[in-house]
């Protein structure tokens, strides 16, 4: 689902027009992704967190050549799910495949 598809879907279920809700979603995603870089954690109580964790810097292997490389610490942005978003999801009847 795009973001364009997420816009039409609320306009569709609110009644509020597209640009509205177009504003709202780049502004609640501009907050979170500023949230993240400034290393906030954010909760939404029955969807999910997100936090920023840290990397220690490790040795890779460059898969081509098979040389060492080093890979500097730094700092990623992870989403751990709800419980109650994981027993939605898995309550979904999974569609079944018709074989070709």
């Amino acid at each position: 689902m795009t973001k364009a598809e997420i816009v039409e879907d609320i306009a569709a279920k609110t009644g509020l027009t597209k640009k509205e809700i177009a504003e709202a979603v780049d502004q609640f995603l501009k907050t979170v992704s500023d949230a993240l870089a400034e290393g906030k954690h954010l909760e939404i109580r029955g969807f999910g967190t997100f936090k920023v964790k840290q990397r220690k810097a490790r040795i890779a292997r460059n898969p081509r050549t098979g040389e060492p490389a080093p890979v500097p610490e730094r700092r990623v942005p992870v989403f751990k799910v709800s419980k109650e978003l994981k027993d939605l999801v898995a309550a979904q009847k999974q569609p079944t495949s018709t074989p070709q």
